[in-house]
């Protein structure tokens, strides 16, 4: 006979161990299968640096971020650590109208700052052109909040137990994979690139698709408190964005990656979008040299119109498609996945995160989420 649980969580990422605590803090038996370890090389919550904004075109997600922000002090608290340094973010380049009505719809404080002013406060820096600043942004400790989670959550996590196929027969969800075979009343898939295969074997086609991405690591050309340096973000045909990640400064190229499959793609550096790193550099961070001190490569899950995916279908409940921005609404996620999995009604309305929404399916390409 197969071993049973009641709720079974795929995948211990940022989405996956959220909604185990959650689920757990409201009383229920929670198991959480992990195909590799916590964070491993092709995890989508992989690294030590992530960017908490509030700063999008959309008053949806500044309004989703505002409520996150206390859940994160929560969590630091319940776990002793510090999670979250709020450094300010400098955004410019396309939509900053945009941008600033939304924010002040949903009462997010920002303003606009001179060029210069900029110069002057961050001189390893160069901007050009009209800029906003949001206050309240920064940077989370992403292994850190992944190692919090577990910490403080009452659920078990195993790891090298990849599922391989779901079965969903009304009654409960049947997980197999190498493991063996494990049976939940309910499960959660937040497997972030895997899980459109995975919900697949459901004969449920999510519109999902993984790219893979490219960051390197900037030391500075002299010494400077990276610490008091803001989080960046250039808008445009080919977004860019920077952060303060310990002695060094993390820069990406937002959605600039090509399709790949998270289990066969090779994780080295590509040429050319290093290239395009470079190019950004120069007219950026002059205080920085372009001899990256690292490179990585991280993989997106992507949905045909940057919208996640939260949403139950019989006894699944689906957490996927962060599209390159889910990792600040972490904990909140979390309680929404949760609040799927028992019935409960989400304090979101999640109909724009439907699996059945029509733009999931009539995009082509993964879609930017300014």
């Amino acid at each position: 006979m197969a071993e049973r649980t009641e709720v079974a969580v795929v995948g211990a990422g940022l989405l996956g161990l959220a909604a185990a605590r959650s689920l757990a803090e409201r009383g229920h038996e929670v198991v959480v299968l992990e195909s590799a370890t916590t964070g491993h090389d092709r995890a989508g919550s992989k690294g030590t640096a992530r960017i908490f904004r509030l700063g999008y075109t959309d008053p949806l997600y500044v309004a989703l971020a505002v409520a996150t922000l206390p859940l994160w002090r929560e969590l630091e608290a319940a776990s002793g650590t510090t999670l979250l340094r709020q450094c300010g973010q400098i955004t410019f380049g396309e939509g900053l109208d945009d941008l600033t009505a939304a924010m002040g719809e949903a009462g997010a404080e920002c303003s606009e700052m001179d060029p210069n002013e900029a110069a002057e406060r961050w001189p390893g820096y160069r901007f050009p052109g009209r800029l906003v600043y949001e206050p309240a942004s920064g940077v989370l400790a992403a292994s850190e909040c992944l190692s919090a989670l577990e910490r403080v959550g009452s659920f078990e996590v195993r790891h090298d137990a990849k599922v391989a196929e779901l079965a969903d027969d009304g009654r409960r969800v049947r997980l197999s994979g190498g493991f063996g075979t494990l049976e939940a009343q309910t499960a959660v898939v937040s497997a972030g690139a895997w899980s459109g295969p995975l919900l697949s074997s459901l004969g449920v086609d999510a519109h999902l698709a993984p790219t893979l991405e490219q960051v390197a690591y900037l030391m500075p050309k002299a010494p400077v408190a990276l610490g008091s340096l803001p989080v960046f973000i250039e808008w445009g045909e080919h977004a860019v964005y920077g952060l303060p990640d310990g002695d060094r400064l993390k820069i990406a190229l937002h959605g600039g990656g090509p399709p790949a499959d998270p289990d066969a793609a090779e994780l080295v550096a590509s040429p050319e979008l290093v290239g395009r790193l470079e190019k950004a550099a120069n007219r950026l961070l002059p205080g920085f040299s372009f001899d990256p001190a690292a490179t990585e490569r991280c993989f997106y899950d992507n949905t045909t119109d940057a919208d996640f995916v939260l949403d139950r279908i019989g006894n699944v409940v689906v957490g996927a498609g962060t599209s390159g921005h889910g990792f600040k609404f972490g904990p909140l996620l979390g309680e929404l996945l949760a609040d799927l999995a028992t019935g409960r009604e989400p304090h979101v309305a999640l109909g724009r995160f439907s699996l059945r929404r029509p733009s999931l399916a009539a995009g082509s390409s993964p879609a930017l989420r300014r």
